[in-house]
């Protein structure tokens, strides 16, 4: 019989010692301004929506409630290929010696840059959505890709991203054992690259280019929030390895450097790395081991970006861990709106952090967490959908079905199907 804490939300304010904060300076605005008008150059580019949530705030007790909806992303469902492609761009404009910004997308695709270049093969692992933003990239810009996918990834993820041209297996080893093995594969082939979204000692500069990919998406919310007049006072941001919450974390610190906002960094409570590193409280990293299991594949990632990390120690205000039941209850909450407000399709990544601030605002318990954050009725929230329904069989069964109900033990409809 599982414990019943097992099923419980954990948190812990940040009170890490202070690093010398360099890291934060890549998630500038100016590198985040190059990184959308990067992306601006593909054809198939458009500022994803920003959706208001007003009846469902008014419900929750919040002043305003918004969501940037990643589901529309370039046709792929999730937010990933933006950090895949630009730092697949930057890494040929590297070694053409150019500036991103004189390697467009038109530039990309010609044949010309396709001689000077030549052909090379980008390896990356993922859980679903990075691996198809990268094969995607690489398929449009006429590159090989190679993607190693950890056991327990569905057969449809795996689909996805052969449609894109690329190399694709489903390995019996957990999401970091799955990065390090694709990393000595891309070693070991000539003109093979590693595109990873997340960092460690020595393999830096190209998750750092994926970060600033991301955002892309924070400087769009930025901007359709002004346009709203609106200044959000809370962000709500979901992690693995914490890429895009350094992201995210990382642009809005710059935004307001004066007063930033009240930035929560959320994850799954099976790959808690973030948050056990947060709750140990020296500024060091703790990793997560094992199988990992969860729903939220996107976040089951144990091994925290060393660049990210430096961002969030400095600058997230709180860390929550997460059963699956949250997930599960925000891609509901999601799927059946207030009556007025639009419906979001949010898969089982995307949806974290809905479900955590519904339960924050209406669950006794967590009142001292809610107190903690000052969330109130003047309160104008941030979310992040970052995946709409990338595994359809698994979003039904979460909203047709009701896989990860609260009544439930953790992980019991999992270990049923």
């Amino acid at each position: 019989m599982a414990n019943k804490a097992d099923n419980q939300i954990k948190w812990v304010l940040n009170k890490m010692p202070k690093s010398d904060d360099k890291q934060v300076a890549n998630m500038s605005l100016e590198e985040m301004s190059k990184a959308n008008n990067f992306h601006k150059s593909f054809p198939q580019y458009s500022v994803t929506p920003l959706t208001g949530l007003p009846h469902l705030a008014e419900y929750l007790g919040l002043k305003k409630l918004y969501v940037k909806d990643e589901s529309y992303r370039f046709g792929l469902n999730a937010f990933k290929v933006l950090g895949g492609s630009y730092a697949i761009a930057r890494y040929m404009a590297q070694q053409l010696g150019k500036d991103v910004s004189e390697v467009p997308y038109d530039v990309l695709t010609s044949e010309k840059l396709k001689e000077d270049f030549g052909q090379a093969t980008f390896f990356t692992a993922t859980d679903g959505n990075h691996g198809r933003g990268v094969a995607w990239a690489a398929n449009k810009l006429g590159q090989k890709c190679v993607v190693r996918m950890p056991k327990g990834t569905t057969q449809t993820r795996l689909n996805n991203i052969a449609k894109e041209n690329a190399t694709v297996t489903i390995e019996n080893l957990n999401y970091d054992e799955c990065v390090r093995m694709a990393a000595k594969e891309a070693a070991e082939t000539e003109h093979g690259i590693m595109v990873q979204d997340t960092a460690w000692e020595g393999y830096e500069e190209i998750p750092t280019w994926i970060m600033q990919g991301y955002g892309t998406l924070a400087l769009e919310a930025d901007h359709q929030l002004e346009e709203d007049n609106c200044r959000p006072t809370h962000i709500f941001i979901q992690a693995g390895v914490g890429s895009l919450a350094g992201a995210v974390v990382g642009y809005f610190a710059n935004r307001f450097k004066e007063n930033p906002p009240i930035m929560t960094v959320v994850e799954a409570k099976a790959a808690d790395c973030l948050f056990r590193s947060a709750s140990k409280g020296d500024g060091s990293r703790v990793d997560v081991t094992g199988d990992m299991l969860t729903i939220m594949a996107g976040l089951a990632c144990g091994e925290p970006n060393t660049v990210s990390w430096d961002i969030l120690r400095n600058h997230a205000d709180a860390f929550v861990s997460c059963p699956d039941w949250v997930s599960a209850n925000g891609t509901r909450i999601y799927s059946s709106p207030m009556k007025g407000d639009e419906r979001v399709i949010s898969g089982e990544s995307g949806s974290v952090t809905m479900g955590l601030v519904a339960a924050i605002m209406t669950k006794p318990e967590l009142k001292e967490l809610k107190e903690a954050l000052k969330l109130d009725e003047n309160s104008q929230v941030l979310l992040v959908s970052s995946e709409g329904d990338t595994d359809p069989d698994r979003y039904r069964e979460i909203v047709w079905e009701g896989l990860c109900g609260t009544d439930k033990e953790p992980f019991a409809d999992l270990q049923e199907n």
